[in-house]
Order: structure tokens, then C-alpha cells, then sequence
């Protein structure tokens, strides 16, 4: 009896320590990153100058980003690869339920983390330059942002950085559960940074830019 006792338990312990191995193996194989290019559909985002509509310059450079990441090895999963909205139509709150859908999307990749590429918007035209927003009280968010921030800041060649900022209301980072954050590109209010973020080169530039601060934050433990 004491003998089938134990090879009982060496057997369940072989089978868990298995288990645990191969749930290793899973996470440190896990390469997928969620892009989530804001707005769509019906919601325009942040109509900048000209009349320049945000949600077309996110998917025009979170597409860009998809492609640069994938050559490099990762896994995408865009939360929108149209210019749609993830609501119902016949929603009373579109808004409510296409940031929840984005958030089930999130959850059901369970990705090594989240970036969600928006454009940002000032009352002051002269204001202008990249900026990443993180939830604030998560290190990881902050670090993820930092990292986003610095390639940003050198690769755009930003004349008067800008740093991180910490936020705990926006919807998408406090109730993702992946490490997340929102990289706001530019500002629509200020003309010159316009006329860029139109530029196909320039979007790539931005989206090289956004692959560089992954890269850096995930080989931070390399």
C-alpha cells in the first residue's frame, strides 16, 4: 500500500511539474501584441486641422505597425483593420460598448501587451510632439510608456520632448487586463504636425518608432 502511495504521488508531482513547464514554455513563447487603432465608424475622433479625421491617421499607422511587428516575429491582433466601430448600430451606447468590446478583444489575446494609437488635440496650435499615457499606479504601464516615449522622442527627432503621464480615468487603461497604453502620435491642432502624420513615410517613421519601445521594454529582462 505505502509503495502504490508513493508512486501515486511521484506520478501526480511528474504530471505538475510537466504542467508547470509547459505553461513556461507557453508564456515565454507568447509574441502577441494587441494594436488597438482608435475610434471608427461613427466616431471620428478628433477632427484636427483641415478637417483631418484621427481615426483614419490611427489605422493608417497602427497597420504600418502590424506589418513592421509581424516581419519581426510577433503576433498582432488589431482591434480594427476597417474604418468601423466595434458597436452595434442599433446601440443606444456605442461609445460604452465599443471600448468594452475592445477590452474583451484584449482579454481573449492574452497578449504581452497593449498599444493604442491615438492623436491628441490642444487649444494652444503651437503645442505639438508625441506623448504616452499609462495607468497610473501600474510600473509596468509606466515602464512600457517610458520605453514608447524614448523611441519616439529620438527616432521623430522631437525638438521639445515630452514625458509620460500617468492617467486614471481613461477607460481602455483601466479596464484592460493587459499591460497597456495609449500613444497619443501628434497633435491634429498644430498645422506642421498635420501636414506629417498625412505622410506615408512619416507614419512608418512613427510606427518604427512605437516597434522600437516594445523591443526596448521587452528586452529589459534579457
Amino acid at each position: 500500500m505505502a509503495v502504490l502511495l508513493i508512486g501515486c504521488f511521484l506520478l501526480l508531482s511528474w504530471h505538475a511539474a510537466r504542467a508547470s513547464a509547459e505553461t513556461g514554455e507557453k508564456k515565454q513563447d507568447n509574441r502577441t501584441v494587441v494594436v488597438d487603432p482608435g475610434h471608427g465608424g461613427k466616431d471620428p475622433g478628433m477632427t484636427g486641422a483641415g478637417g483631418l479625421e484621427e481615426k483614419g491617421i490611427n489605422l493608417e499607422i497602427s497597420l504600418k505597425l502590424r506589418d513592421i511587428l509581424e516581419k519581426r516575429g510577433f503576433n498582432v491582433v488589431l482591434t480594427r483593420d476597417t474604418d468601423r466601430g466595434l458597436y452595434d448600430e442599433d446601440a443606444s451606447g456605442k461609445k460604452l460598448q465599443d471600448l468594452q468590446r475592445r477590452t474583451e478583444l484584449i482579454r481573449k489575446a492574452e497578449p504581452l501587451l497593449t498599444v493604442s494609437i491615438h492623436q491628441n488635440s490642444y487649444s494652444d496650435p503651437d503645442v505639438k510632439g508625441p506623448q504616452v499615457f499609462y495607468f497610473q499606479g501600474s510600473n509596468e504601464g509606466k515602464s512600457l510608456a517610458e520605453a514608447l516615449q524614448k523611441s519616439l522622442n529620438e527616432k521623430l527627432e522631437i525638438a521639445d520632448p515630452r514625458s509620460v503621464k500617468g492617467n486614471s480615468s481613461y477607460y481602455l487603461l483601466k479596464k484592460s487586463p493587459s499591460v497597456t497604453v495609449i500613444a497619443e502620435c501628434g497633435f491634429l491642432t498644430n498645422p506642421s504636425e498635420v501636414e506629417k502624420l498625412q505622410d506615408e513615410a512619416y507614419q512608418y517613421k512613427v510606427a518604427e518608432a512605437l516597434t522600437g519601445g516594445i523591443e526596448a521594454y521587452l528586452a529589459r529582462g534579457e
